[in-house]
């Protein structure tokens, strides 16, 4: 049933047509949610609810667009970086209002080492979605990646207003060279 899922997205007239339904807004509950990781008091407490904002950005606008990213995702947790990217790029072709469907091509494109590629999805995701925590931290660490490490202090330090217990926050480095 499985091998059926791409040729069925390919035949769907909505995936032809591009009728892919606007995302369904979540920006009060985002904001409730950051709002309660910066009034957390322990790491393992930010963990938990973090949860609820990975559950919102997954939230795909329908049941198609939420195949080709279960796909897609589904494809890079195998290493399959190249398919992974080739279905999120359906994903995104099909929903180009849709964060996630950036961020998570993006995730595998970095994981490929393709830092450019990863950093254009970012910054789409982040103009859809200012506030998207992972986007955020991923395009510090992907400019990290590119050796543009200024610029990756000032996106690290726009994440951790969001979220202060990010892990990435150990690679947060103070203005005299020091680390946090």
């Amino acid at each position: 049933m499985k091998l059926s899922i791409p040729f069925l997205l390919l035949a769907t007239p909505a995936v032809a047509q591009g009728g892919c339904p606007p995302p369904t807004d979540h920006s009060a509950q985002m904001a409730e949610i950051i709002g309660a990781l910066q009034q957390a008091e322990t790491e393992m407490e930010a963990r938990v609810i973090s949860q609820d904002l990975w559950g919102l950005w997954l939230d795909a606008p329908d049941a198609v667009a939420q195949a080709m990213l279960d796909e897609g995702m589904a494809k890079r947790g195998v290493y399959d970086f190249l398919g992974a990217r080739q279905v999120l790029g359906r994903l995104i072709a099909y929903c180009p209002d849709y964060a996630e469907g950036y961020n998570q091509r993006a995730f595998a494109s970095f994981l490929a080492r393709d830092f450019e590629a990863a950093l254009a999805d970012l910054d789409q995701a982040l103009a859809i979605m200012p506030t998207h925590v992972a986007a955020l931290s991923g395009k510090a660490l992907t400019l990290m990646g590119l050796g543009r490490n200024d610029e990756a202090q000032d996106v690290l330090r726009a994440a951790l207003e969001l979220n202060p217990w990010l892990q990435e926050r150990a690679l947060l480095v103070e203005p005299d060279g020091t680390k946090l």
